[in-house]
C-alpha cells in the first residue's frame, strides 16, 4: 500500500508540474501547435501500451456519440484554452484555478445527472470560492483578464469532460473511455492546430522539444497508466485526495525552476481553495469507487 501511494505522489507532482513546464513551452510554441504535438506523443504512448497490454475493451456506434463530444469539449476545447491562459497566467494560479473542478463536476452532477447537492458541497464550494477571489482579487497582475477567462474555461471544460466520461464509463471501462478520447482529441487538434498556426512558430530549440515530448510521455503517458493501475488497488476515494496536491506541487516547482514567489496570499488562498474542494468532495469521492482521472487535461488537464 505504501508503494501504491508513492506512486501516487510521483504522479500528483508531475502533474502539478506540469503546469509549470507548460507555461515555459508556452513561450517557445503556439497554443494549439503545443496542445497538438503534445497529444500525438501522448497517444503514441497509449497505442504501444495498447498493443503490448491488449487490454483495449471494445466499443460499439453508440459510445461515439459520447466519445465525439468528450474529445471536442474535453481534448480539442481544453487544452487551446488551457495554453493560451498560460500565455499570461502563471502556473500556480493557473492551478488553483483548475482544482476547483470537482467542485464544479458535483454542481454539473446535481443539475444534468441529479445527484444530490449536500450543505457538505455548499460550504466546501463557497470557502474555495473564497479562496479564488483572494488570490485573483489580491494579486497585482491578476485582474480579470482575458489570460484568466481562458484558464477558467479550461477548468469548466474538464468539468464536462468528467461528466461526459462518468456516462461513458457505465458502458465501458475507464481505460478504453481514456485511449479513445484521446486518440480522438488528438485528431481534431492537429489539423486545426496545422491550419490555424504555421508550422514556421515551433521553437527550433533542441531542449524545448525534449522538455515537450518528455512531458507529454512521462506526464500524459505513463503517469496515466500509473494512475489508472494505482486506481484499483487504493481506490477512488483515497486517490482522490492526493489529486489536492496538485496546487503546492505547481506552487513548489515554480519557485524552484522559475523563481516565482510564494506569496502570503496565495498560500492562503491555497488553503481556503484545497481545504473547501477536500470538504466539498470528500464523501462524494469515497461513494464514487471507480471513477478515474481523465488523460490530458490540465492536469494535464491538463490534467493539460
Amino acid at each position: 500500500m505504501v508503494r501504491s501511494y508513492i506512486l501516487l505522489l510521483f504522479c500528483v507532482t508531475c502533474w502539478g508540474s506540469n503546469f509549470v513546464f507548460g507555461s515555459i513551452l508556452i513561450h517557445e510554441f503556439p497554443p494549439l501547435l503545443l496542445s497538438a504535438i503534445r497529444l500525438s506523443a501522448t497517444s503514441l504512448t497509449l497505442f504501444i501500451y495498447v498493443r503490448l497490454a491488449k487490454k483495449l475493451g471494445n466499443v460499439v456506434r453508440r459510445d461515439f456519440m459520447l466519445l465525439i463530444p468528450l474529445g471536442i469539449i474535453g481534448t480539442l476545447c481544453n487544452q487551446a484554452a488551457f495554453f493560451t491562459g498560460l500565455q499570461t497566467v502563471d502556473a500556480t494560479t493557473a492551478s488553483l484555478i483548475l482544482s476547483l473542478a470537482p467542485i464544479t463536476v458535483a454542481v454539473l452532477a446535481a443539475v444534468f445527472l441529479k445527484e444530490a447537492l449536500t450543505k457538505q458541497m455548499v460550504a466546501g464550494s463557497v470557502t474555495a470560492i473564497v479562496g479564488i477571489f483572494f488570490v485573483v482579487g489580491k494579486s497585482e497582475n491578476m485582474q480579470l483578464s482575458i489570460g484568466l477567462l481562458f484558464i477558467f474555461l479550461a477548468m469548466l471544460t474538464f468539468a464536462i469532460s468528467i461528466i461526459f466520461m462518468r456516462k461513458l464509463t457505465e458502458r465501458i471501462d475507464p481505460f478504453t473511455a481514456t485511449v479513445y478520447s484521446t486518440l480522438i482529441g488528438s485528431g481534431m487538434v492537429i489539423p486545426v492546430a496545422v491550419i490555424k498556426e504555421p508550422l514556421s512558430q515551433v521553437s527550433p530549440h533542441l531542449w524545448a522539444w525534449a522538455l515537450l515530448l518528455g512531458t507529454a510521455v512521462i506526464m500524459q503517458g505513463v503517469c496515466t497508466l500509473i494512475w489508472n493501475v494505482q486506481l484499483t488497488k487504493v481506490g477512488a476515494g483515497k486517490a482522490a485526495v492526493f489529486l489536492n496536491l496538485q496546487p503546492f506541487a505547481a506552487m513548489l516547482v515554480g519557485f524552484l525552476l522559475l523563481g516565482t514567489p510564494i506569496t502570503w496570499v496565495q498560500a492562503v488562498g491555497s488553503l481556503l481553495i484545497v481545504g473547501g474542494v477536500i470538504v466539498a468532495t470528500v464523501q462524494r469521492r469515497n461513494k464514487a469507487d471507480g471513477l478515474t482521472k481523465p488523460l490530458g487535461k490540465a492536469q494535464s488537464l491538463s490534467k493539460s
